[in-house]
């Protein structure tokens, strides 16, 4: 298990570095020039060469390059916002907790909505039941979610005034955007439980398990259901990736200062140093998460556990035959 968890982080070191290497890109090749936004536009012609040589626009692209990896491998540093002057890390981490908690309080409303819903369908399979709930998933699936958020906050704020429009100062202003998102995410979800329910309640041990006299609820929940859940698990790391894209919409629609938001006023603001620090943020964010979902599914799947302990064995048994020898 060790030398895997240590194989996984070496691999996360190539995702990072290319997700450097093509914001870097972006911004060199997006239209604007940085000093505009620190001295203006109407600055003096020196006024502004002095600013391009104190910010190293004047170096070549590759010596900026390396310049900006050196920088964030070494001391995590990920620039100076042009629009504050702060440390773009320490503005980023203020905003990331609220990312963070909107992003897993989504995940998890979908969970609990996908996963009965997915139960249900496979056990009613094709009923009026499985139609229903599977064109839920559809509409989950299909719906865009900028459209979708907006529409949540004409109905529910601005029409019928449930829900706060903006700012999260009370627990109601999470409600519409961390149900926008996880609403989005039910149908994936849902869909690949009612795949996996429907290979495992026709296994031999179900049957097994019926025939014993087991109440149907006990053989659905207790025997199909936490068999049919290691795929769905396996899914929910790609999940939180749809849902850390989601909340950029969702930040910015209903005013969340979290990360997404921070991005697109930087955007705004052609701020690259921002949307730069933004971008590397959750992609980390990401590949951390996808690391910790790996090794969950190797903890809950018996096969992968086993595969482990064989290999820990033969390693043990070849270690010691080179000793021996």
């Amino acid at each position: 298990m060790l030398r895997y968890i240590i194989k996984r982080l070496i691999w996360m070191i190539p995702v990072i570095l290319g997700v450097l290497c093509i914001v870097f890109i972006l911004s060199e090749i997006t239209p604007g020039d940085p000093v505009d936004q620190v001295v203006g536009y109407d600055a003096p012609p020196e006024v502004r060469e002095a600013m391009r040589e104190a910010m190293g626009l004047n170096d070549p692209v590759i010596i900026r390059f390396f310049r900006y990896i050196a920088k964030v491998v070494t001391k995590g540093d990920l620039g100076t916002s042009y629009a504050s002057g702060n440390p773009v890390l320490t503005e980023l981490l203020a905003r990331f907790p609220n990312t963070l908690l909107l992003t897993f309080a989504s995940v998890i409303v979908a969970l609990l909505i996908a996963i009965p819903l997915g139960v249900i369908s496979a056990v009613k399979q094709y009923s009026v039941i499985d139609n229903a709930s599977m064109a839920f998933a559809l509409f989950g699936v299909s719906i865009p979610q900028f459209w979708f958020a907006l529409m949540t906050l004409l109905v529910f704020a601005v029409k019928l005034k449930w829900f706060p429009a903006s700012g999260i100062e009370k627990f109601s202003g999470w409600v519409l955007p961390v149900a926008m998102i996880g609403i989005a995410n039910v149908g994936n979800l849902a869909r690949i439980t009612r795949s996996s329910m429907l290979e495992v309640i026709r296994q031999d041990y179900i049957r097994t398990a019926r025939a014993k006299g087991q109440k149907e609820i006990a053989v659905v929940v207790k025997h199909g259901l936490r068999n049919a859940l290691i795929p769905v698990i396996a899914n929910v790391g790609n999940t939180i990736g749809v849902s850390l894209g989601g909340a950029v919409i969702a930040e910015s629609i209903f005013s969340i200062p979290g990360v997404g938001k921070y991005m697109l006023d930087a955007i705004n603001g052609r701020n690259w140093p921002s949307v730069q620090g933004g971008i590397v943020i959750l992609a980390f964010a990401f590949s951390v998460t996808m690391l910790v979902m790996d090794l969950l599914y190797t903890v809950i799947d018996p096969r992968l556990k086993a595969e482990f302990k064989a290999k820990n064995k033969i390693a043990v048994k070849k270690k010691t035959i080179r000793e021996a020898a």
